[in-house]
C-alpha cells in the first residue's frame, strides 16, 4: 500500500537542483519561511508538513521510517529521484533515516538541532500522555521556552505567539505519533554508515539538542562538520535565519555528492555553482566554525528473544523502571528478571496478536483480581504510554469492580487516581 502523501510546496526555478527543507516537532514550513530567498538563487526548494502539522492531513506516523517512507511516496509521485535534505530535530532524523536506508537518493546533508538519540523514550512517551489527557496547550505555551533563547523571546514577541500558535493548532494524535517516533529513534550504533557529506547545526544556547549531541554526531559520522551558532538555542534557523542560511548555502555549494549509475560511473556530474555571499552584519549573522569530525566506529547486535523483550519493556514500563529493576537485582534475583525479560515481554507482551492498548486492559484487569497494586502502580502508568485515556483506565476498573469484587476495585481506584494526576499533571 502506498503511503499518504506529505502536504508540500516548492519554490525556485524548476530546472535547479531539488533542496528539501524538513521541519521540527509542532512547526510548520513557515519555519524555513527566512531561508528561502537565498536558497532559491541556486536550488529548487521543497518544503513539506509533518502529519497534522499546518493543516496537512491527519495521518499519524508513529515512526521516523514512517515519515520517510511518505516523504519519498511524495518525491516519487513528482520525480524527484535525486537531493539535497536539510532538516531541524525531527526533520533531522528524516535526514539521517534516508541517509542510513535510502543512500542513492541523498546528495548531501545538514542536520540542525539533531542528535543520534533525542533524550530518554520516558520524556517522549510521557509529553504523549500530558498531549492525551490535556491536550497540546501545556506543550504549545512551554514551546517558546524550549525554541529560544529568553533573550530573543522577549525582543520578539511576535515570533514567540506564532510558535505558541504553531503547536496548538496542531493535531493531537499525530503529534503523539511523533513523539512515539523521537522515542523509539536510536541510531549510534549506525552513524558509521552516513556515507554522504554531512553539516551538523546547532545553537550554542540549546538546551535540547545541543553542542554535546551534534558532536557525538559529527565524532560518528565519517564526513561531517560541525558549525556552532552563538546566540541561539533549538529552533535556530528561527532565532538566527542570516547565520543559518549562509551555512546552508556554503555546505551545499561545495559538498554535493554526484549520483552513480549502475556501472558506477558518474550519472551527474555537475554540482552547483559556489555563491558570492552577501555581507551581513555581525549582529545579524553570527559567525559559526565548521570543524572536521572525528571518526569513530560502532558495531551493531543481532536481536534474540531477551533482545526483543528489554525493548518492549522499557517501551511499555519505562526506562527508569526498567533501569530502577536491574539497579535492584542482585545474585538472587538477577534469574528472575532475566525470566521476566524473556517469557513475559519477549514471548508475550511482543505477540501481534493483540495490540498493546487491549494488553494493558488485559493487565489491569488481572492485577485487581490478584490485589496486586504495586505492580498496578507502575502498570497503570504503562497503560497511560500505550495510549489509555484516564477515562477508558476508569472504564477497566469498574468492569473489574463487577467481575473481581467491589474491595479490590476499590483499593485499585485509590492506586490508580494517584498514578494518573502525576502522569497528566503538565510540568511548567
Amino acid at each position: 500500500m502506498t503511503p499518504p502523501a506529505l502536504q508540500y510546496r516548492f519554490d525556485g526555478p524548476e530546472d535547479a537542483p531539488v533542496l528539501i527543507l524538513g521541519p521540527s516537532l509542532g512547526t510548520t514550513w513557515h519555519m524555513w519561511d527566512r531561508q528561502i530567498p537565498e536558497l532559491i538563487k541556486q536550488w529548487r526548494v521543497f518544503r513539506f508538513d509533518l502529519p497534522g502539522h499546518g493543516g496537512a492531513p491527519a495521518y499519524p506516523a508513529g515512526s521516523v521510517g514512517d515519515l520517510t517512507a511518505r516523504l519519498l511516496a511524495t518525491l516519487d509521485g513528482l520525480g524527484v529521484q535525486r537531493f539535497g535534505y536539510a532538516g531541524c530535530a525531527l526533520g533531522a532524523a528524516i535526514g539521517v533515516e534516508l541517509a542510513l536506508r535510502h543512500p542513492g537518493r541523498l546528495a548531501s546533508l545538514a542536520v540542525i538541532a539533531a542528535s543520534p538519540r533525542f533524550g530518554t523514550a520516558d520524556e517522549f512517551r510521557q509529553r504523549g500522555v500530558i498531549v492525551r489527557s490535556n491536550g497540546l496547550d501545556p506543550i504549545a505555551r512551554a514551546a517558546p521556552d524550549r525554541w529560544f533563547t529568553a533573550g530573543f523571546a522577549a525582543a520578539q514577541p511576535a515570533i514567540t505567539e506564532w510558535a505558541v500558535q504553531m503547536v496548538r493548532t496542531t493535531d493531537p494524535g499525530c503529534y503523539i505519533a511523533a513523539c512515539e517516533a523521537l522515542a523509539t529513534f536510536d541510531v549510534r550504533p549506525e552513524l558509521g554508515r552516513v556515507g554522504v557529506p554531512t553539516l551538523v547545526l546547532v545553537g550554542s544556547d540549546d538546551q535540547v539538542t545541543g553542542p554535546a549531541e551534534a558532536r557525538t554526531l559529527v565524532a560518528g559520522v565519517p564526513d561531517a562538520r560541525l558549525a556552532v551558532v552563538p546566540g541561539a538555542s533549538h529552533l535556530v534557523p528561527v532565532e538566527q535565519p542570516a547565520a543559518v542560511t549562509d551555512l546552508l548555502v556554503t555546505h551545499f555549494s561545495t559538498a554535493w555528492q554526484p549520483a552513480f549509475d549502475a556501472t558506477g560511473q558518474i550519472a551527474i556530474a555537475a554540482a552547483p555553482v559556489k555563491p558570492v555571499l552577501t555581507a551581513v552584519p555581525p549582529q545579524a549573522a553570527p559567525i559559526a566554525e565548521i570543524a572536521p569530525a572525528v571518526v569513530e566506529p560502532h558495531g551493531g547486535g543481532r536481536p534474540d528473544p531477551y533482545d526483543a523483550g528489554i525493548k518492549v519493556r522499557r517501551e511499555v514500563l519505562g526506562d527508569a523502571h526498567v533501569d530502577r529493576a536491574f539497579a535492584q537485582a542482585d545474585e538472587f534475583s538477577g534469574d528472575f528478571q532475566e525470566f521476566i525479560t524473556r517469557y513475559a515481554w519477549g514471548e508475550i507482551w511482543d505477540r501481534p496478536g493483540l495490540d498493546r492498548r487491549t494488553r494493558s486492559c488485559v493487565t489491569l484487569t488481572a492485577l485487581v483480581a490478584g490485589g496486586h497494586l504495586d505492580e498496578l502502580a507502575f502498570h497503570t502508568r504503562a497503560a497511560l504510554r500505550n495510549g489509555l485515556t484516564p477515562a477508558e483506565i476508569k472504564e477497566v476498573l469498574m468492569q473489574a469492580a463487577v467481575y473481581c469484587g467491589v474491595p479490590a476495585a476499590n483499593s485499585a481506584f485509590k492506586v490508580a487516581q494517584q498514578i494518573i494526576r502525576e502522569e497528566t499533571t503538565p510540568h511548567e
